[in-house]
């Protein structure tokens, strides 16, 4: 069933050495090449998260009435060490938690406590599939969605079942650590639209020479292979990809690795078409967008597993809701990507963090799971359709608040550039095979979108109605972007 998966593959510098020399890049981001080893080294334990076991709640502090025949477990008011983050996980991966989980804060330096809020507790149908080395890791454990809280000192959480509760439930509080050094992203609330005040304009590209610039000192090894990834495309251990236009985009899709060159070869002979020349000539591609890497925002190369993990394709794009709450402002994103990461991979058992990209609400774009932005990295965000497709979480809940229009304009430029690589219409359908689901049994083959929510592939709310409503606009979009009539 797992044919089409590339094997785990532990990339290095060197294997990055060994890419055609003929592939054009840009000579630099958008700043200086030093400017991105210029930046201060990341802290060496970003982060931090406590992870205290629940207890059943007596009469006393029961509070959400009716029977307690299920079961209700919680933590009472209590100080902690500073966080802003929360979740709740479970010792079964496979037991869902039918119920209600809400938690309330204290802003750090504040006396004043939040309101009781919601935590999400159906998170089952994010994930790896079944039947992947990750998605039957023993590490793995069932976790709620995380929420985020803001700076806090003092929690209070409560736990009441429809079912019997799950065993093993522990209260995660999750610090995203210090910010890497200067802002990697655009100034807040800025669209990232080409011509933008905060986006200079990028170099035009240059044939790679057949020496690659050795990584930056001060990378460790794991930093240096998640940035190696992207070394045609930016300078090792720059803080964003650069914005390009549509025909700077145009010139680096002609020097395809042969890999994708083949893809998009035998994409077209499926179809029935005679032109890969012409298609190579004038490809369907919005322009790249900038990105801002892992390194940009932050992540700890050091807590994720080892080497990346590739599927053969990209044939769809799942957007989904972060679910996380709308309660940060997008110079506090990057604190949010490091706490959902931190989250997936050492609270839930994940190997990376589950996205292939993540968008904030100003329309900034984020390197998500590594292995290269331009590559089609195997993801862990829809579960039964994580092959052959990427998935882009939108920080957030949108369920009763619309997206703003950054969002969804980001959302067509990510699009409208990764699915161009792959020869793929926004606006037109592609198949994907179930891997086991909860609307499709395993193995059953499922037309979808090439821009799909994540509801298409499962019974969920995500990615909200609202952002949910905002696809059709993003599809019509990204197909125009990519010069489609």
């Amino acid at each position: 069933m797992r044919a089409s998966l590339a094997s785990s593959i532990a990339v290095t510098c060197a294997a990055v050495l060994a890419l055609p020399v003929s592939l054009t890049e840009p000579a630099a981001a958008s700043a200086p090449p030093a400017a991105a080893s210029a930046l201060p080294p990341a802290p060496e334990l970003p982060g931090s998260t406590q992870s205290l076991p629940l207890e059943p709640l007596g009469a006393a502090t029961r509070a959400l009435g009716g029977t307690t025949a299920s079961g209700e477990q919680g933590l009472t008011r209590r100080d902690v060490r500073p966080f802003s983050l929360v979740g709740v996980v479970w010792d079964d991966p496979t037991a869902p938690l039918h119920g209600t989980v809400q938690v309330r804060t204290r802003s750090t330096g504040d006396s004043a406590w939040s309101p009781w809020q919601d935590v999400e507790t159906h998170n089952e149908e994010h994930g790896a599939d079944p039947d992947t080395k990750e998605g039957s890791a023993r590490a793995l454990r069932g976790s709620t969605a995380p929420l985020w809280v803001g700076d806090s000192d003092g929690v209070e959480i409560r736990v009441r079942g429809e079912e019997t509760l799950p065993a093993g439930l522990r209260l995660e509080l999750v610090a995203p650590g210090e910010d890497p050094g200067q802002d990697p992203g655009q100034d807040p609330g800025q669209d990232q639209s080409r011509g933008g005040a905060a986006e200079p304009e990028a170099p035009a590209p240059h044939t790679r020479s057949a020496t690659t610039p050795a990584a930056p000192a001060g990378l460790s090894a794991a930093q240096a292979a998640a940035s190696a990834v992207n070394a045609q495309l930016a300078p090792y251990g720059a803080a964003w990809i650069p914005a390009l236009s549509k025909e700077e985009t145009e010139l680096t899709v002609r020097n395809l690795p042969q890999t994708e060159a083949a893809e998009a070869a035998e994409g077209a002979e499926a179809a029935g078409q005679a032109a890969p020349a012409a298609a190579a000539a004038k490809p369907y591609i919005g322009p790249q967008p900038k990105i801002i890497t892992r390194k940009g925002w932050g992540a700890d190369e050091s807590i994720r597993e080892k080497g990346f993990v590739y599927t053969s394709t990209i044939k769809a794009a799942f957007v989904h809701h972060s679910a996380t709450g709308n309660n940060y402002t997008c110079s506090k994103a990057p604190s949010v990507l490091r706490s959902i990461y931190r989250y997936h991979v050492l609270s839930s058992g994940w190997r990376d963090f589950g996205y292939n990209f993540a968008v904030d609400k100003c329309g900034n774009i984020y390197e998500g799971r590594a292995g290269g932005v331009a590559k089609p990295v195997l993801g862990a965000h829809t579960l039964g359709f994580n092959t052959n497709s990427m998935g882009i979480a939108v920080l957030g809940t949108f369920t009763k608040s619309n997206p703003p229009a950054a969002v969804v304009t980001a959302v067509a430029r990510l699009t409208a550039w990764k699915l161009g690589l792959h020869g793929v219409n926004p606006k037109g359908t592609s198949y994907l095979i179930s891997g086991g689901g909860n609307l499709y049994k395993k193995g059953t083959k499922v037309r979808f979108n090439s821009i799909a929510g994540h509801r298409d592939g499962f019974a969920t709310e995500c990615p909200g109605g609202r952002l949910y409503g905002k696809l059709g606009t993003a599809r019509t979009s990204s197909a125009k972007y990519q010069g489609r009539p």
